[in-house]
């Protein structure tokens, strides 16, 4: 490999690092329980307490809501894996 495409290389690399990342779980907003028919919570496998998937009482997709279930209830979930589980899977991601 010639000097040029290794400090290319390089850079590329180091502005990867340097720039900030957003994870799935790092976006979510808390949900508006007045918007939600459901109100349960679950704690998730990094120990943080999630909003259990509700329904939309105004028909809209709520504030937080990652996934749309295949039931038609949202999800609140910051992971993707075992989203809608119980709910019959992801219809739609949010």
């Amino acid at each position: 490999m010639n000097h040029k495409r290794l400090a290319a290389t390089l850079l590329s690399l180091a502005l990867a690092l340097a720039l900030p990342t957003q994870s799935f779980a790092q976006t979510q907003a808390a949900p508006d329980e007045s918007q939600l028919t459901e109100h349960d919570h679950y704690k998730n496998k990094n120990g943080q307490s999630v909003h259990s998937p509700a329904h939309s009482a105004n028909g809209k997709i709520p504030v937080g809501a990652t996934a749309r279930c295949r039931d038609g209830s949202y999800s609140f979930s910051q992971h993707r894996s075992g989203t809608c589980s119980g709910h019959h899977g992801v219809a739609e991601w949010e």
